[in-house]
């Protein structure tokens, strides 16, 4: 991305997650995590640990979107409806493209497909940006539990639509 004002900013399209994305998305969630796991010292962590079977399988049982620039995959979120509450879950984007709106716009698209009353994610105590993110999306914390490795995941929640 340049700063020169003059430059038309690339069109972002968000379309739902299928089976045939889980490759790009394994790897931009590969990358996007890698800077999680240097917060935290390490990349034992599910986003990194994954397998393209795993996720292929995950793809089959939850929604999802992506988001692309000119056909490259720069962005995906994945989500599940339970018991009244969207579960959103891991928000991958791709490391040059971090800080363009795109996680923002994810989560925007999540909570316009769901009929729930209210959605919940969460992510690591020590993950500044994602909080300042999903607060200023309207998020407010609901929970704290500890790891055991002196962080915490930090759940946080949102109302959604007039429920």
């Amino acid at each position: 991305m340049t700063d020169d004002q003059n430059t038309p900013r690339p069109e972002i399209v968000i379309a739902p997650i299928s089976d045939a994305d889980a490759g790009e998305v394994l790897t931009v969630q590969r990358a996007a995590f890698v800077s999680e796991a240097a917060i935290y010292g390490s990349v034992d962590m599910p986003p990194l640990t994954q397998t393209l079977p795993e996720l292929e399988a995950e793809l089959r049982s939850e929604s999802g979107f992506t988001a692309r620039i000119d056909g490259r995959l720069v962005g995906a979120i994945r989500f599940v409806e339970q018991d009244d509450l969207l579960l959103i879950g891991r928000i991958a984007i791709a490391p040059d493209m971090q800080g363009e709106g795109i996680g923002r716009m994810l989560l925007e698209a999540a909570e316009e497909a769901s009929d729930s009353p209210e959605a919940e994610l969460f992510t690591g105590s020590r993950s500044e940006a994602n909080l300042r993110l999903y607060e200023s999306c309207g998020y407010a914390e609901h929970q704290r539990v500890p790891d055991g490795d002196g962080t915490e995941q930090v759940f946080l929640r949102k109302r959604l639509g007039a429920g």
